[in-house]
C-alpha cells in the first residue's frame, strides 16, 4: 500500500497542536510526525532531529539553492522548510506521514505533490459551504483575548494572519471544525482512513 502525506494547519489559537497530539497519540502505529528544518536556536529541551533539524542560515539557504525542500517560508526573521529527502525515506520506511506547517508551505506542498491531503483545523464560526470566514475570525479574537496572554496589538496582528489563513484554507482538501475537540479528532480520523483506504 502506497503511503500518504498529511498537512495540517491551522490558526493560531484554534487548538490544532491539541488535535494533532491527541491523533498522534491514538495511531502512532500508522503516522509519523514530520520533523522539520528551522534556522532558530533550540528552545530549552529541544533536540536536534527530534523537534526540528537545527540549520545556520547559510546551510538553509544553500538547501534552498540545490531546491532540495518541498516547502519552505519565512516566520519571524527564521527560516522553517521540510526536505524532500526525509519525506522519501520516512515513506520508505512504511509510515505515512504528518506534517504540520502553516498556509504558504503546505500550498507549496500541494503544488509539488498533488498527492498530498491538506487538513485544515478551523474555528467554530466558519462556514463550511459558502466559505464565509467572518465567524470565524470573531471566535478567535474571543478566544485569543479570553486568554489574557497577549497584548492587543499582538492579537490584531494574529487576527490579520488567520484571516490570510482562512482565506486560504478554502484551497484545502478538508476544514475541519473545532468546535468539540473528541469530535474533531474523530472527524481527522475519518479523513485519514478514508484517504488510506483509496490506496489499499
Amino acid at each position: 500500500m502506497d503511503k500518504k502525506l498529511f498537512v495540517i494547519s491551522g490558526c493560531s489559537g484554534v487548538g490544532k497542536g491539541t488535535v494533532l497530539k491527541e491523533f498522534m497519540a491514538r495511531n502512532s502505529q500508522d503516522f509519523i510526525l514530520s520533523v522539520s528544518c528551522t534556522t532558530r536556536a533550540p528552545r530549552e529541551g529541544e533536540v536536534d532531529g527530534v523537534n526540528y533539524f537545527f540549520l545556520t542560515k547559510e546551510q538553509f539557504l544553500k538547501n534552498i539553492e540545490e531546491d532540495k525542500f518541498l516547502e519552505h517560508a519565512q516566520f519571524a526573521g527564521n527560516h522553517y522548510g521540510t526536505k524532500k529527502k526525509y519525506i522519501r525515506q520516512k515513506f520508505e520506511e512504511g509510515y505515512n506521514i504528518i506534517l504540520e506547517i502553516e498556509t504558504q508551505g503546505a500550498l507549496q506542498v500541494k503544488e509539488k505533490m498533488p498527492e498530498a491531503v491538506l487538513i485544515f483545523i478551523a474555528p467554530p464560526g466558519v462556514d463550511t459551504e459558502t466559505g464565509d470566514i467572518s465567524g470565524g475570525v470573531i471566535e478567535l479574537d474571543k478566544r485569543l483575548r479570553g486568554r489574557h496572554t497577549e497584548d492587543d496589538e499582538t492579537i490584531k496582528r494574529r487576527l490579520a494572519e488567520a484571516k490570510v489563513e482562512l482565506e486560504r484554507s478554502k484551497k484545502y482538501d478538508y476544514v475541519v471544525i473545532n468546535d468539540d475537540l473528541e469530535r474533531a479528532i474523530s472527524e481527522v480520523e475519518s479523513i485519514t482512513q478514508k484517504e488510506l483506504s483509496k490506496n489499499a
